[in-house]
Protein backbone atom coordinates (compact mmCIF):
# COMPACT_ATOMS: atom_id res chain seq x y z
CA UNK A 1 0.00 0.00 0.00
CA UNK A 2 1.32 3.44 -0.89
CA UNK A 3 1.10 5.99 1.94
CA UNK A 4 1.52 9.76 1.98
CA UNK A 5 2.78 11.51 5.11
CA UNK A 6 2.42 15.28 5.46
CA UNK A 7 4.13 17.72 7.83
CA UNK A 8 2.20 20.97 7.29
CA UNK A 9 3.77 24.39 7.47
CA UNK A 10 3.13 27.75 5.85
CA UNK A 11 6.72 28.26 4.72
CA UNK A 12 7.44 24.61 3.99
CA UNK A 13 5.12 21.61 3.94
CA UNK A 14 7.03 18.34 3.97
CA UNK A 15 5.75 15.28 2.14
CA UNK A 16 6.88 11.68 2.10
CA UNK A 17 5.68 8.66 0.13
CA UNK A 18 6.38 5.11 1.29
CA UNK A 19 5.21 1.63 0.31
CA UNK A 20 3.98 -0.55 3.17
CA UNK A 21 3.56 -4.32 3.03
CA UNK A 22 2.70 -5.22 6.60
CA UNK A 23 5.68 -4.04 8.61
CA UNK A 24 8.03 -3.98 5.60
CA UNK A 25 8.55 -0.38 4.45
CA UNK A 26 10.11 1.03 1.30
CA UNK A 27 10.86 4.66 0.45
CA UNK A 28 9.31 6.00 -2.76
CA UNK A 29 9.88 9.76 -2.69
CA UNK A 30 10.01 12.82 -0.42
CA UNK A 31 10.26 16.56 -0.69
CA UNK A 32 8.97 19.93 0.38
CA UNK A 33 6.35 22.29 -1.01
CA UNK A 34 7.44 25.87 -0.34
CA UNK A 35 5.31 28.99 -0.41
CA UNK A 36 6.55 32.45 -1.34
CA UNK A 37 6.80 34.56 1.83
CA UNK A 38 6.20 37.85 -0.02
CA UNK A 39 2.79 36.74 -1.32
CA UNK A 40 -0.53 37.27 0.49
CA UNK A 41 -1.66 34.39 2.68
CA UNK A 42 -4.34 33.28 0.23
CA UNK A 43 -1.80 32.98 -2.61
CA UNK A 44 0.58 31.04 -0.35
CA UNK A 45 -2.19 28.57 0.49
CA UNK A 46 -2.84 28.14 -3.24
CA UNK A 47 0.88 27.35 -3.74
CA UNK A 48 0.69 24.68 -1.03
CA UNK A 49 -2.51 23.27 -2.53
CA UNK A 50 -1.10 23.10 -6.04
CA UNK A 51 2.19 21.58 -4.89
CA UNK A 52 0.51 18.88 -2.81
CA UNK A 53 -2.01 18.17 -5.57
CA UNK A 54 0.89 17.54 -7.96
CA UNK A 55 2.45 15.10 -5.45
CA UNK A 56 -0.82 13.20 -5.00
CA UNK A 57 -1.43 13.04 -8.75
CA UNK A 58 2.12 11.89 -9.52
CA UNK A 59 2.50 9.22 -6.80
CA UNK A 60 -1.15 8.16 -6.35
CA UNK A 61 -1.10 7.15 -2.65
CA UNK A 62 -3.82 4.93 -1.18
CA UNK A 63 -3.96 6.65 2.22
CA UNK A 64 -2.66 9.86 3.76
CA UNK A 65 -1.66 10.97 7.24
CA UNK A 66 -1.14 14.48 8.58
CA UNK A 67 0.64 15.64 11.72
CA UNK A 68 -1.65 17.46 14.15
CA UNK A 69 -0.87 21.10 14.87
CA UNK A 70 0.70 22.14 18.12
CA UNK A 71 -0.32 25.46 19.66
CA UNK A 72 2.57 27.85 20.18
CA UNK A 73 2.75 31.15 22.06
CA UNK A 74 2.06 33.31 18.99
CA UNK A 75 -1.65 33.04 18.11
CA UNK A 76 -1.15 34.54 14.63
CA UNK A 77 1.46 31.90 13.77
CA UNK A 78 -0.77 29.16 15.14
CA UNK A 79 -3.70 30.33 13.00
CA UNK A 80 -1.56 30.48 9.85
CA UNK A 81 -0.17 27.01 10.54
CA UNK A 82 -3.73 25.79 11.03
CA UNK A 83 -4.70 27.18 7.64
CA UNK A 84 -1.76 25.41 5.97
CA UNK A 85 -2.76 22.25 7.81
CA UNK A 86 -6.30 22.66 6.48
CA UNK A 87 -4.91 22.61 2.94
CA UNK A 88 -2.84 19.52 3.80
CA UNK A 89 -6.02 17.77 4.98
CA UNK A 90 -8.07 19.01 2.03
CA UNK A 91 -5.85 17.90 -0.86
CA UNK A 92 -5.85 14.13 -0.18
CA UNK A 93 -9.53 14.28 0.84
CA UNK A 94 -10.36 15.89 -2.53
CA UNK A 95 -8.69 12.89 -4.19
CA UNK A 96 -10.86 10.50 -2.17
CA UNK A 97 -8.14 9.32 0.21
CA UNK A 98 -8.72 8.43 3.83
CA UNK A 99 -6.77 10.94 5.93
CA UNK A 100 -5.49 9.98 9.38
CA UNK A 101 -4.20 12.49 11.91
CA UNK A 102 -1.51 11.85 14.51
CA UNK A 103 -0.15 13.97 17.34
CA UNK A 104 3.58 14.77 17.32
CA UNK A 105 4.10 12.60 20.43
CA UNK A 106 2.28 9.66 18.86
CA UNK A 107 4.46 9.93 15.74
CA UNK A 108 7.62 10.05 17.85
CA UNK A 109 6.55 7.06 19.93
CA UNK A 110 5.62 5.07 16.82
CA UNK A 111 8.90 5.79 15.01
CA UNK A 112 11.44 6.02 17.85
CA UNK A 113 9.68 4.35 20.78
CA UNK A 114 9.67 7.49 22.95
CA UNK A 115 7.03 10.21 22.83
CA UNK A 116 9.46 13.02 23.57
CA UNK A 117 12.25 12.07 21.15
CA UNK A 118 14.45 14.78 19.65
CA UNK A 119 14.26 15.61 15.94
CA UNK A 120 17.70 14.07 15.42
CA UNK A 121 16.49 10.75 16.87
CA UNK A 122 13.45 10.76 14.60
CA UNK A 123 15.53 11.50 11.51
CA UNK A 124 18.03 8.78 12.45
CA UNK A 125 15.22 6.20 12.82
CA UNK A 126 13.72 7.26 9.47
CA UNK A 127 17.11 6.40 7.94
CA UNK A 128 17.12 3.03 9.73
CA UNK A 129 13.54 2.15 8.75
CA UNK A 130 13.98 3.31 5.14
CA UNK A 131 17.51 2.16 4.23
CA UNK A 132 19.25 4.18 1.53
CA UNK A 133 16.75 7.04 1.65
CA UNK A 134 17.99 10.45 0.52
CA UNK A 135 15.97 12.87 2.64
CA UNK A 136 15.32 16.28 1.11
CA UNK A 137 15.22 18.43 4.26
CA UNK A 138 13.95 18.31 7.82
CA UNK A 139 10.30 18.85 6.83
CA UNK A 140 10.48 15.91 4.40
CA UNK A 141 12.05 13.75 7.14
CA UNK A 142 9.18 14.66 9.47
CA UNK A 143 6.67 13.79 6.73
CA UNK A 144 8.32 10.40 6.23
CA UNK A 145 8.00 9.85 10.00
CA UNK A 146 4.26 10.61 9.71
CA UNK A 147 3.95 8.05 6.88
CA UNK A 148 5.89 5.45 8.92
CA UNK A 149 3.64 6.10 11.92
CA UNK A 150 0.58 5.58 9.73
CA UNK A 151 2.03 2.35 8.31
CA UNK A 152 2.66 1.03 11.83
CA UNK A 153 -0.85 1.99 12.96
CA UNK A 154 -2.45 0.41 9.86
CA UNK A 155 -0.50 -2.82 10.43
CA UNK A 156 -1.69 -2.91 14.05
CA UNK A 157 -5.32 -2.29 13.07
CA UNK A 158 -5.16 -4.96 10.35
CA UNK A 159 -3.77 -7.48 12.84
CA UNK A 160 -6.63 -6.66 15.24
CA UNK A 161 -9.22 -7.06 12.46
CA UNK A 162 -7.74 -10.42 11.42
CA UNK A 163 -7.78 -11.61 15.04
CA UNK A 164 -11.45 -10.66 15.40
CA UNK A 165 -12.30 -12.33 12.07
CA UNK A 166 -10.51 -15.52 13.16
CA UNK A 167 -12.34 -15.49 16.47
CA UNK A 168 -15.71 -14.99 14.79
CA UNK A 169 -14.97 -17.76 12.28
CA UNK A 170 -13.96 -20.14 15.07
CA UNK A 171 -17.11 -19.35 17.03
CA UNK A 172 -19.37 -19.82 14.01
CA UNK A 173 -17.83 -23.27 13.44
CA UNK A 174 -18.55 -24.05 17.08
CA UNK A 175 -22.31 -23.63 16.71
CA UNK A 176 -23.08 -20.00 16.06
CA UNK A 177 -21.74 -16.51 16.07
CA UNK A 178 -21.12 -14.75 19.32
CA UNK A 179 -20.58 -11.10 19.87
CA UNK A 180 -19.38 -9.85 23.25
CA UNK A 181 -20.39 -13.14 24.81
CA UNK A 182 -23.90 -13.09 23.34
CA UNK A 183 -25.00 -15.80 20.94
CA UNK A 184 -26.45 -14.42 17.73
CA UNK A 185 -29.00 -16.41 15.76
CA UNK A 186 -31.88 -18.70 16.60
CA UNK A 187 -32.91 -19.20 20.17
CA UNK A 188 -32.50 -22.67 21.54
Amino acid sequence: MRLLGLDPGLQATGWGIIESDGLHLRHVANGTVRSTASLPLSARLVEIHDGLMAVVEQYRPSDAAVEETFVNKNPTSTLKLGQARGVALLVPALKGLLVAEYSPNHIKKSVVGAGHAAKEQIHAMVNVLLPGVAIHGADAADALAVAICHAHNRAGRLAQIKAVESSVAAQSHAGGKRWAGQRIGRRS
